[in-house]
C-alpha cells in the first residue's frame, strides 16, 4: 500500500470518528495545534490503524504521534507496513 493510501485510510477513519477533516489536512498535526485529537482519540486511532493495516503502533510512542502530520503518520504505518512484510518473507 502506497503512503497515499494510507493518507486517504487515515482519514476516512478520522471520519467516522467524527473529525472534520478538510483540505490541506495532510500538512496539520494530529493534535492540539492541528486536528485537536486528544490522547484518547489518538489511541483509539492507533487501534484501528493497527486493524486496518496489520501493523503493531507501540503505546509508548502514542504521544510522539499527536505531533505528527497526518502525512507523516501515513509514511510512518507505511515504514511499518513495509517492515511488516519483509519480516514476513524472511520467515
Amino acid at each position: 500500500m502506497m503512503v497515499e493510501e494510507i493518507e486517504r485510510s487515515v482519514i476516512e477513519i478520522l471520519r467516522e470518528m467524527h473529525y472534520e477533516v478538510g483540505e490541506g489536512a495532510s500538512e496539520m498535526s494530529l493534535g492540539p495545534d492541528g486536528l485537536e485529537l486528544d490522547s484518547l482519540a489518538v489511541a483509539e486511532l492507533a487501534v484501528r490503524m493497527e486493524d486496518s493495516h496489520g501493523v503493531k503502533l507501540p503505546d509508548d510512542e502514542l504521544e510522539k504521534f499527536a505531533a505528527l502530520t497526518l502525512h507523516e503518520l501515513a509514511v510512518e504505518v507505511h515504514r511499518m507496513t513495509q517492515l511488516v512484510s519483509t519480516a514476513g518473507e524472511s520467515e
